[in-house]
């Protein structure tokens, strides 16, 4: 993704005890705040992540897009009620935290930004809301940006209710189930992207399920709660 540096973080490498084990990044399951803190330092560490604290969310599994003007006073903010980020700031990371949610990673010329899709956010709109909020506030348009989407529970392990699959297939049409009562949340919001703009060639996926690699990813359809949560990040270098 020209212009970004992106990552999705593993489960491994950390130092939370089960049902966290280990690289737990999160500070809303249960977790000691302590190793929390830990663990987001060997992520800093470890990736060379800017020194300066993550600048992060309330999820909410909305459609509000918060954006960060890269003041010092940002540094290890949380905005309250918010499923998406948008900088044009250099060096400040942006981070959300998934364990099955999909995560979106957008990287324009002079802007980046990052939102936490679930079937609700998926539903809602947070990718359009991302991509217009891009528009808005820094002229990019959706042809002109990069779209990354991470590992998300996969369409092999997203079973629904009926009334939800009906309305992700009323909505979407064909390419969000690979049959009855199966999501796949990647291609509903693959499907947004294209829909707003956003050209085939600029969004690449990683296609990993994650409740399938346990070994891998936290996933809260597999352990049920708790249990931990992975971090997408990017920023400006």
């Amino acid at each position: 993704m020209p212009g970004a540096v992106a990552y999705f973080t593993s489960r491994r490498g950390g130092v939370s005890p089960p049902p966290w084990e280990s690289l737990n990044l999160g500070l809303h399951v249960q977790d000691d705040p302590e190793r929390v803190r830990i663990n987001r330092e060997r992520v800093t560490a470890g990736l060379g992540l800017p020194p300066n604290p993550w600048v992060t969310a309330e999820q909410v599994h909305g459609a509000r897009v918060g954006v960060v003007d890269g003041a010092e006073s940002d540094g290890g903010r949380v905005l309250p009620a918010t499923d998406a980020l948008i900088t044009a700031a250099r060096g400040v990371t942006l981070a959300l935290f998934f364990a099955d949610c999909v995560p979106l990673f957008f990287a324009g010329p002079g802007a980046v930004g990052l939102a936490h899709a679930g079937w609700r956010g998926t539903l809602s709109g947070i990718a359009v809301s991302t991509l217009e909020a891009l528009r808005q506030r820094f002229g990019i348009e959706p042809s002109e940006v990069w779209v990354g989407i991470g590992p998300a529970i996969g369409p092999c392990c997203y079973e629904v209710s009926e009334e939800l699959w009906n309305e992700f297939n009323r909505r979407l049409g064909t390419g969000v189930s690979p049959g009855p009562r199966y999501l796949d949340l990647a291609a509903a919001n693959r499907e947004l992207l294209l829909r707003a703009g956003v050209a085939p060639d600029r969004i690449v996926e990683a296609r990993l399920c994650t409740r399938c690699r346990a070994d891998l990813f936290f996933s809260h359809r597999r352990a049920g709660f708790p249990t931990g949560r992975m971090a997408a990040l990017i920023y400006r270098p």
